[in-house]
């Protein structure tokens, strides 16, 4: 059997992040066929990097997993600052300048490097989950000969910055989330030879649904980390112009962790970080779900919503989502505020319901677990064993 490292920035069950939750449902997968175990920082917060979790060995869902320190924790002042200065001068910065940049991005944790480097014998494969963090970048060289990436990639200007022109060559293999992603990465760097499989994640069935959201009557549905970011400050925006012109009780449900004020209004509801059930309770009676953010590798909440039969409305700036609905039939998208007022205000529910029902189609017949087990054991070259 062989044993497979998966790094990560952060791991945890309290953990709302998407690479890390496709890391974790990885890990727990691939345990039916490899030695899994989970490498990672002390992390909780993304922003800040400060050690939360003790260091050692735990158990994370079934999971074997090491904690290592993070040297430091990011002074986000410090970090804008210097991100900025970056962003705009990107074609004129030096390899040593965007690299002290990515030790800032965070999370460094040298006693991750020190490991990675020490135990690569004790090893047969690692696979490294989202290209952005420092925990990939200077982490992954280490272990090149026996590496394998994830890279997670969209469309943002640090994937512009010349130190992944090399770093991109130094992988295995690729597992990629959409053939959109790993179109847009063969474009971006045609010099790579862009080897694996386009697969993504499946999804677990669903818990029991509670009627509780029943008493909410209409609503849209927001499921994610609520931050500018993700589109939030520009979906309240969209939302309270929505309201005021059109005479609809319809309500917005805001499911996550906050990271920006949420506007105060008696129909944008706030119910925080929720746990699985309430989450597919609140799926399964919302209107639609509204995914707001113009960078997602894969959107894992638009398969939820159609495993629900729900329609979905989609930032037409994000191309991988636009793709996501234009293959499954399963939504539509807006490029401004008039156009998402107006696809609220004219489409019928009816017709929303047929684009859910088109997207459950398109789930299960492009999402099975069976299927991305036998592409990861194809990526390192084994056999399935069950």
């Amino acid at each position: 059997m062989l044993k497979v490292a998966l790094v990560v920035q952060r791991c945890g069950l309290e953990v709302n992040g998407g690479a890390e939750f496709h890391c974790l449902k990885i890990a727990q997968r691939m345990s039916k066929y490899w030695d899994v175990e989970i490498l990672t920082t002390c992390a909780l917060d993304y922003l800040t990097w400060e050690n939360f979790y003790p260091p050692g060995t735990t158990e994370i869902a079934g999971v074997k997993t090491r904690r290592f320190r993070v040297d430091r924790s990011r002074n986000l002042e410090e970090f804008a600052e210097l991100s900025q200065i970056i962003s705009y001068r990107f074609l004129e910065t030096s390899l040593e300048e965007e690299e002290n940049w990515m030790k800032a991005q965070g999370p460094f944790s040298s006693d991750l490097l020190v490991y990675l480097w020490q135990q690569k014998d004790n090893y047969d494969a690692f696979i490294f989950f989202t290209y952005l963090y420092a925990t990939t970048y200077f982490g992954l060289p280490l272990v090149a000969d026996k590496a394998y990436l994830v890279p997670l990639a969209h469309d943002e200007w640090c994937i512009y910055l010349s130190l992944w022109k090399g770093f991109f060559a130094l992988p295995q293999g690729f597992m990629f989330n959409t053939q959109q992603e790993k179109f847009f990465l063969e474009t971006l760097f045609p010099h790579i030879h862009w080897s694996g499989y386009v697969a993504g994640l499946a999804l677990e069935k669903q818990l029991l649904i509670t009627e509780g959201f029943a008493n909410y009557g209409s609503f849209l549905l927001y499921i994610g980390r609520i931050d500018t970011s993700k589109g939030c400050q520009e979906l309240f925006n969209n939302f309270l112009a929505y309201k005021e012109k059109v005479n609809s009780p319809q309500k917005l449900i805001l499911l996550g962790k906050a990271q920006i004020p949420i506007p105060k209004h008696q129909d944008l509801i706030y119910l925080g970080f929720v746990d699985e059930q309430t989450k597919w309770s609140a799926l399964a009676y919302c209107d639609l779900l509204i995914m707001p953010s113009p960078y997602e590798s894969l959107s894992l909440v638009l398969l939820e919503a159609w495993q629900m039969s729900k329609g979905v409305l989609v930032n037409g700036e994000c191309e991988v989502l636009v793709q996501q609905c234009r293959r499954s039939n399963g939504g539509l998208w807006y490029s401004n505020q008039q156009e998402f007022i107006y696809l609220l205000e004219s489409i019928p529910q009816a017709t929303w319901n047929q684009l859910g029902k088109q997207g459950n189609t398109f789930v299960e017949q492009n999402y099975q677990w069976d299927q991305i087990e036998q592409k990861y054991l194809n990526l390192l070259g084994s056999t399935k064993a069950l």
